[in-house]
């Protein structure tokens, strides 16, 4: 079977350059790969012709040869001979190794030593912290204890024994991956020696084991801003866990967690307080005090009237904006009482307010009305 034309086989033009003809290897590479083509039985033969046009016009001396003789230059000798040092086919995956890492690199895990990780860096942290509403609306400093992994002083955080440099693995050459070659395809594979890490430790440091790092309760001040809230994440940076052999340190985030008040509810920066009110205060009206959530008090005039849900208003009584100026409003919210543990007496002057308040419940009324109407209206 007549051999095809190289630069066709790699949909290049006769003129093409050579990182054009690498593109064009690259594409047909990834298109007929067999563990890409499981299901087509063509993909092998097709990737082994596109292997050995790559193979010849990758190298200037072949492509001249054959630029000039086409595929006679390989042949009877002319290159060398057989499958030997002129055969353009000769090594199938030294042609594929070339693109290896630009086909499958994010696959293994990186280009061609994106495996080293000499000093990696260390885990971000979190801790949960709880803050009563009082400590939310006034900011405070806290000192908490972080639990975390922190540089080994005794070999200041390079895992040596004495604080010794650590040496490149002479198994990888320091780039933490290794190939292995199986049938006309290279594969690449974590290092065994340093697993990936690209160096090892001959003498290990006795305090950490040779991993740079120890294990330590940090107290550590912490800084709470006025207005936080629920869900409020606060970023230490550097303060995390320490980085392996001499790797830069995580950070630690504090994540806020505003605990229940007993008599405030808090929505974004306004705040909300109900205020039991007795019948008579709310239907003769009155002044009450009502507590603020700085500790002081605020006079309120409770209008003749009132009914239970009536909600008035404190401007700038509420919680400070963590972010910006100004500050939430407070919402007084009026619950009127029912009276109970009644004496006879107080009985009595009940029947007798009951029997002079004839138009004294206009609500009630008025929902009478509305209920004897629509008991008519079923009976028509």
């Amino acid at each position: 079977m007549a051999k095809r034309d190289y630069y066709d086989v790699l949909g290049v033009g006769k003129g093409a350059s050579a990182d054009e003809i690498k593109k064009g290897y690259r594409k047909k590479a990834k298109e007929f790969h067999p563990d890409r083509n499981a299901d087509n039985p063509d993909a092998e033969a097709k990737f082994k012709e596109a292997n050995e046009a790559y193979e010849v016009l990758k190298d200037a001396d072949k492509k001249a040869a054959y630029d000039q003789y086409g595929h006679a230059a390989f042949e009877n000798g002319m290159g060398g001979g057989g499958a030997g040092r002129g055969h353009p086919g000769g090594d199938f995956s030294s042609a594929f190794s070339d693109v290896f890492d630009d086909l499958f690199g994010d696959f293994m895990g990186g280009g061609r030593g994106g495996g080293r990780q000499r000093a990696a860096r260390g885990s971000d942290l979190r801790y949960n912290l709880r803050v009563t509403l009082e400590e939310a609306y006034s900011g405070l400093q806290k000192t908490i204890q972080v639990p975390t992994s922190v540089s080994c002083g005794e070999c200041n955080g390079t895992g040596a024994e004495g604080g010794a440099e650590p040496t490149t693995c002479p198994t990888c050459s320091g780039m933490g991956k290794v190939r292995a070659q199986q049938g006309f395809f290279t594969v690449e594979r974590t290092c065994p020696t340093c697993n990936g890490l690209g160096q090892i430790i001959k003498n290990p440091c006795r305090a950490c084991g040779g991993v740079g790092r120890v294990e330590k309760d940090r107290s550590l001040a912490v800084n709470i801003p006025a207005g936080v809230e629920t869900g409020t994440r606060i970023r230490l940076a550097g303060e995390g866990e320490a980085g392996l052999r001499g790797g830069p340190t995580g950070d630690l985030y504090i994540f806020i967690e505003v605990t229940k008040h007993k008599i405030f509810e808090r929505e974004g920066t306004n705040l909300f307080c109900r205020v039991p009110v007795s019948m008579t205060a709310a239907a003769l009206g009155g002044d009450i005090e009502v507590p603020t959530i700085d500790g002081g008090r605020s006079r309120v005039k409770i209008p003749s009237g009132s009914q239970s849900g009536r909600q008035m208003r404190l401007r700038s009584k509420g919680m400070p904006a963590l972010r910006g100026t100004g500050q939430g409003d407070m919402f007084i919210e009026l619950a009127v009482e029912t009276p109970v543990n009644l004496t006879s007496r107080q009985k009595e002057l009940l029947k007798e307010f009951d029997e002079l308040s004839e138009d004294n419940s206009p609500e009630s009324s008025s929902f009478f009305k509305s209920v004897k109407g629509f008991w008519d209206s079923m009976k028509s």
